[in-house]
């Protein structure tokens, strides 16, 4: 019977993932090969950076098993990460730290971290592959000030191959830098809740204060540097140390 199950599961699994391949095949008949898929990762965490991937495939190469980054298990999302790493014809990756984003606001920094993904990606499309985009599939709203053709993709990332894609990228990528900085600053668990809002995070930040990591923009946060007395550290330690990928 448990067999049986997983027959059934792998089988559902590779369905959903082909009607993600013919979504973006729709768009590619309709304008074009080149159809890039765009997703973030970290817009709600009160800590850490937002990030952004950009991914690109060839249409001849399909990779199966594409879902949604969230429907999937840690391991397959790094596992996912690896082959698409492999498997793309082009991708970009765009970071935008804690500071910029009290500075910009979350959503345009998203905005900046995902033209950052998709300029990198542009570069090396057209260096590598002399192409460049012809469509680009944003998750959600589209992207401001882009000069590609794009389109906006309400929840795309449970329709699009690609937006799936970028979003297991853009995931894994932040989950990675999550992890170096819970090295730098062990006593907020950024390993385990990857700076969401858990329990575990409120109750480190009312007793340390938040670290030159937090967003001190985001209500919780900010509402402890209010406080009379507030004391928290101004500089990133070994910040250089800290890299995507």
């Amino acid at each position: 019977m448990r067999a049986i199950r997983r027959r059934l599961a792998h089988w559902q699994a590779e369905q959903e993932s082909r009607l993600l391949l013919a979504f973006d095949d729709v768009w590619r008949r309709a304008f074009g090969p080149m159809v890039v898929g765009v997703d973030e990762a970290g817009r709600g965490p009160w800590a850490g950076p937002v990030v952004a991937a950009a991914v690109v495939f060839e249409p001849t190469e399909p990779l199966l098993g594409l879902r949604d980054s969230k429907q999937l298990t840690f391991h397959t999302r790094v596992q996912l990460a690896h082959v698409i790493q492999q498997q793309a014809l082009s991708l970009g990756i765009g970071v935008v730290q804690a500071d910029d984003i009290d500075h910009l606001n979350i959503l345009q920094a998203t905005f900046q971290a995902m033209r950052a993904a998709l300029t990198q990606l542009t570069l090396r499309l057209r260096a590598e592959h002399a192409l460049q985009p012809d469509l680009v599939l944003v998750d959600g709203w589209p992207i401001p000030k882009l000069p590609d053709r794009q389109v906006g993709v309400i929840q795309g990332d449970t329709l699009s191959a690609s937006i799936a894609a970028a979003s297991i990228l853009a995931k894994v990528t932040r989950d990675h830098l999550m992890e170096q900085w819970d090295v730098q600053f062990p006593e907020y668990g950024f390993r385990r809740h990857k700076g969401y809002g858990t329990f575990r995070h409120r109750t480190a930040l009312d007793h340390f204060g938040p670290s030159p990591i937090h967003r001190r923009s985001f209500a919780p946060v900010r509402r402890w540097c209010q406080r009379p007395n507030a004391l928290f550290l101004d500089v990133i330690p070994a910040k250089a140390g800290i890299q995507a990928g």
